[in-house]
């Protein structure tokens, strides 16, 4: 059966199973890019993002046996919610395993979902230990390995999406834009447009620090990245999977990698302008538009927004990091004169009236006279950086700029 078939499949599947999420037409956006702009609204699924398609689609579909067997799966997020849930639905025994560093939350929402159809194992550091754990499972116990994303059913149940899109909308769409992690979702659209609607270009995003479909289209093999920036957990993998690598390399348009700090931006737009909670995945596709704005001028635009399981406690963090991005965020390692008033004179001489200390910490004292201070300036105009760097030169103040020593930033700020 073809893929597409699947998807067909899928979609008969899924009924009174999910929501078919809104497809709407976002006004500033759509002011702002001089297009129609409109998002389709996977944060709104029942689980928070469009994983429980894939999910429920794949385990439903299992025999008597396999059924009984019971499932297992590896996930640091939105997999783990949407196969708990249909663990859930389906009466189906699951063991999610899971990295000891997951967030609480995320292990209670996954707990929350699946009931007590399913067990957490936190296992090791980071996704790959949860990942062998799940695996080696799975073939000791005899059970069925719920893969996040290269399984033909798991791409089938992504793929709805692309359905709804289009029975949604009814004129011409010029742009989808859609994100990527493993490929499963961008594999199951774009494949429902190859066939439904050829003429519209299917645009993969992924964030700069994990381009793992990009380096692949580019060395023409799937080629696992050796490291990655994980911020965006939910797009963020090292390698994606055989099958989706296949079918992106073929219906795919174009990939844009986006910047971390990007995407921190347009999380904390969507969340002031748009009351839009989205986790880092989510903004991805909003976030690429700037990318392509030439292109999309007068054009009919969908970005899909994957998920909106964001963890509170990273708000601090998306932040930093949009300051950072924006150039209103910049450290240095300063040589202050331990003195008395020197940093009296550091505010008044070096500061403007709008700048603000965000952090100082005293790094170590080199000796009587000076000590190594790190110190974080917030400011309201990307521009005021070069006179503050030319006023400490002028007073006196020997600094290093940490912003552009990513090792040293790291070590000293984390």
């Amino acid at each position: 059966m073809s893929l597409f078939n699947e998807v067909l499949n899928a979609k008969k599947q899924l009924e009174n199973v999910i929501s078919a999420t809104p497809l709407t037409q976002n006004l500033n956006l759509s002011d702002e890019f001089k297009s129609t702009i409109l998002l389709k609204r996977e944060d709104l699924q029942i689980v928070r993002s469009y994983k429980i398609r894939g999910a429920y689609n794949k385990i439903s579909s299992l025999n008597e046996k396999e059924k009984a067997n019971g499932i297992v799966c590896a996930s640091a997020g939105n997999h783990a919610q949407g196969v708990a849930y249909s663990c859930n639905l389906l009466k189906i025994n699951g063991k999610i395993y899971m990295p000891k560093t997951t967030p609480k939350q995320k292990v209670k929402q996954v707990q929350l979902f699946g009931k007590k159809f399913v067990e957490i194992v936190l296992t090791g550091d980071t996704f790959d230990d949860a990942y062998a754990s799940a695996t080696a499972d799975a073939i000791k116990n005899h059970k069925t390995f719920i893969h996040p994303f290269d399984d033909e059913k798991v791409i089938a149940g992504q793929g709805t999406v692309g359905l709804e899109i289009l029975e949604t909308y009814k004129e011409p769409i010029d742009y989808v834009f859609v994100p990527i992690g493993g490929g499963g979702l961008a594999s199951g659209l774009s494949e429902v447009f190859r066939h439904l609607s050829p003429n519209t270009k299917i645009i993969g995003v992924e964030p700069k620090g994990a381009p793992s479909m990009k380096t692949s289209m580019e060395e023409n093999k799937n080629t696992a990245l050796k490291t990655i920036d994980k911020f965006v957990d939910g797009a963020a993998v090292k390698q994606v999977g055989d099958k989706t690598f296949e079918i992106c390399r073929y219906n795919l348009e174009d990939i844009i990698l986006v910047p971390e700090g990007k995407v921190c931006t347009t999380i904390l737009r969507l969340y002031n302008e748009e009351a839009m909670v989205v986790e880092p995945a989510g903004a991805l596709t909003i976030a690429a538009l700037d990318f392509y704005k030439d292109k999309i001028k007068g054009k009919n635009v969908v970005c899909v927004v994957s998920g909106s399981n964001n963890d509170i406690e990273r708000t601090a963090e998306i932040k930093e990091r949009s300051l950072l991005y924006e150039g209103l965020m910049h450290y240095f390692m300063i040589q202050f004169p331990q003195r008395p008033g020197a940093l009296k004179e550091f505010v008044n001489n070096i500061l403007g009236p709008d700048d603000d200390i965000t952090y100082f910490q005293f790094a170590k004292k080199n000796s009587r006279e000076v000590g190594s201070v790190v110190v974080g300036l917030e400011l309201k105009k990307k521009k005021d950086i070069l006179p503050i760097k030319m006023k400490m030169t002028q007073y006196g103040f020997e600094f290093q700029y940490l912003n552009d020593n990513q090792d040293l930033f790291t070590q000293l700020i984390g």
